[in-house]
This record gives C-alpha cells, structure tokens and sequence, in this order.
C-alpha cells in the first residue's frame, strides 16, 4: 500500500483550536481522522480528542493488518467514541457534554470507505474533479435538498454530533474504488466555510497534497479574517506502486504483519468493544449525566 499524505492544523480568531487529526496505518490498511471539537459546550478539544482515541485504539485492535469489516468497525468505532465521551461526562459530573464532529475514512484493498457525523467533510478528488463529498448534518443542507422547510431557525446549526445525550446520526460511504493520483481530503468547517467547493477541488488538484493542502489553509485563513474560524485538514493521495515516488509518500511494503503506525496519541481501551456499542449503554450513560445534573441542581436549591 502506497500513498501521500499532508496535515496541519492552524488556529484562527478563536481563543483555543478544538479540531483534532490524524492517522493510523498497517501493513495492508489505512485510517485517516479528524474531529471538530464544538464550540458553545464545555471542553470540545476533549472531545475530539477522545473520539479520535477511541476509534485509533479500536483501530489497532482490530486491523491485523486488514479491518475484515470496514463499514462496521467505522460504525461501531463511532458509537464507541460517542458513548466514551458520554461516560467521561458523567464521571467528570458536568452539567453539559462535550460534543465533536467526525469524520473517518479507511482505506484498504484498493478502496476507501467512510463515515461522518456533524459538518466535518470529506471530499474525494479525481484528475481535477469533485468525485464525491459528505454531506453536513446541519440544518441548511436538510434545506437545500429539499428534506425539510425551515425559517425561523439558524440553518447552520447542526442536529447531531458525538457527545449529545442523543444518539448520533451519522453516514457510510463506499467503499469507493481508488484510481492512482485521487485525492481525499478530511476538513474541518474552518476551511469550507471560506473556500468554495470549487476552490477547493481546483486548488487540491495543483500539485502533491504536501503542497497543495498548505496553500488552501492559508488561503482560507486570508479569506476569514480576524474572526476566521480555525482551519485543520489531513489529506492523502493513493499512489500505485509504478508511480510511487518514495520521497514524497509512505510505503508500507517492509512493514511486518503485526506493525500498528500512528499519528494520534496513543490512549488504553480497555472496556470490550461490545459493551461500548449497544443502545441500552448509551441509554445508560445518559441516564448517568441527568442523574449528575439532578444532584448538582439539588445541592444548589
């Protein structure tokens, strides 16, 4: 498996930058993440953290070296993260949960599949052409698709995210075939909501995401301002191996079966995979943070 890849992440007019990225590779798979810790919530950079913890460490269990279900594991990754977030909620005794974005891509056999929820995009380019993008959980795109009619209501508000005592919407794509040079870019709102779709796809297209992904950043940074939001994108371009220029990407040929490599810092998951994933725990983790409010509220009074 051979490929590029690029990530920065640079903070605008915000106080703090809440986004988090990364990735995780075998011999034989790739993981590519990031997450956009939500502002107006308490502490959304641990949330987006923990969310890419969770799903890295999930990651690194499961992919010896392939994942043998990518569509379930970004399913059941997600709802892990969601629930982990909730359950530090309720041993921290807040008042209101952290919440985050996610956006996850795996690639392997060929291919990439991935799953989003909240406003965190991904784009897949294609010799100089938008292939495909997700679309944002928010209530303009349910606008501009003609789902729902709304007015009186900021359309931008998004109506699920990991960490709301709610389960999470989210959505799977693919797997998509990969064709040598397409490129897939991860980003967060910091970087579409001030470059055009168009903008975008023409200035990835440039040159190698090493050069490419640099430039947009900035452009988008230019483009927001003083009041910019933060801006954070990770992006690959697959290679096959007669293309393959070694200076410019990582290969995986020499890596041993049994080798995990990972830009995400590295976090335990202990709890087995299959009590972090059904309904009834996710209630329950819900049912712990309102009991927390009721105490704090009764200490209060």
């Amino acid at each position: 498996m051979k490929f590029s890849v690029f990530q920065v992440s640079r903070r605008g007019g915000r106080d703090k930058n809440e986004d988090r990225m990364g990735y995780c590779y075998t011999r034989e798979s790739g993981l590519f993440v990031l997450a956009d810790g939500m502002g107006g919530h308490p502490e959304g950079e641990v949330a987006a953290q923990l969310a890419l913890q969770t799903v890295s460490a999930l990651y690194q269990k499961q992919a010896r070296p392939l994942l043998p279900q990518v569509s379930d594991f970004l399913v059941r990754s997600l709802l892990a993260a969601h629930r982990r977030i909730l359950r530090y909620a309720s041993e921290k005794g807040m008042l209101d949960t952290p919440r985050t974005t996610l956006v996850a891509a795996v690639v392997q056999d060929n291919s990439a599949t991935w799953v989003h929820c909240g406003d965190s995009r991904l784009y897949v380019v294609r010799d100089g052409e938008l292939l495909t993008r997700t679309r944002d959980h928010s209530y303009l795109e349910q606008v501009a698709a003609g789902v729902v009619r709304l007015s009186k209501i900021n359309r931008n508000i998004l109506f699920t995210c990991l960490g709301s005592p709610t389960k999470p919407v989210f959505d799977v794509t693919g797997p998509v075939s990969l064709q040598q040079g397409d490129k897939i870019l991860l980003c967060s709102d910091g970087l579409w909501g001030s470059l055009s779709d168009q903008d975008i796809v023409r200035q990835l297209s440039v040159g190698p995401v090493s050069e490419s992904v640099p430039d947009l950043v900035e452009r988008a940074l230019r483009k927001g301002g003083n009041t910019s939001d933060n801006v954070t994108v990770i992006a690959m371009e697959w290679e096959t191996p007669d293309a393959f220029e070694s200076t410019r990407g990582i290969s995986t040929d020499s890596i041993s079966d049994g080798v995990f490599a990972s830009t995400i810092q590295a976090a335990g998951f202990d709890e087995p995979v299959s009590d972090e994933l059904d309904d009834a725990a996710i209630e329950r983790s819900i049912a712990e943070i309102n009991e927390a409010i009721r105490r704090s509220a009764a200490k209060k009074s």
